[in-house]
């Protein structure tokens, strides 16, 4: 497997391309909007340029259509990740497992011994899985006008 592309059906994860911007943003809004009534304002990831990620080579994407997606950002020290979102319709599929797996062999293949990511401290459910693939909290920050969770990976 490369580093910018997973091989075979429906699970395949590429790099995202310009013209998958729009799906880029209507995922991410699909994924985050139920979100806000919760913690009282547009969650960041629904606020991110997406088209600069794209051009910048941090987002990638699985499905046709495009159902679910990653933002990262190599560091010099790790891998961030700005973003996960999946299509709601296709929760309990694996297709968060498969994404995650792909940000971990995308770390690997960049050489990165952890990955690191935060979620907002009203977002309850995110706070259940990362631990369970492995994330550990590292600690809760406010950060401007979030108060976030951070966690971390070693690989």
């Amino acid at each position: 497997m490369s580093d910018q592309t997973t091989t075979g059906g429906p699970t395949a994860i590429r790099l995202a391309t310009a013209a998958d911007v729009p799906a880029v943003k209507e995922v991410t809004d699909a994924a985050y909007r139920h979100y806000i009534e919760r913690i009282g304002r547009v969650p960041a990831p629904m606020e991110a340029d997406h088209a600069a990620d794209v051009a910048a080579g941090r987002v990638y994407v699985t499905g046709e259509p495009v159902v679910g997606l990653v933002c990262v950002h190599a560091r010099e020290d790790h891998l961030y990740l700005d973003n996960i979102a999946v299509r709601p319709d296709t929760k309990g599929t694996g297709l968060g497992r498969r994404l995650l797996e792909f940000v971990e062999d995308h770390a690997r293949a960049l050489e990165l011994p952890e990955i690191r990511l935060y979620t907002n401290a009203m977002m309850w459910e995110n706070q259940k899985i990362y631990p369970r693939f492995g994330y550990e909290f590292v600690e809760r920050r406010i950060e401007g006008v979030y108060d976030r969770f951070h966690y971390r990976k070693r690989l």
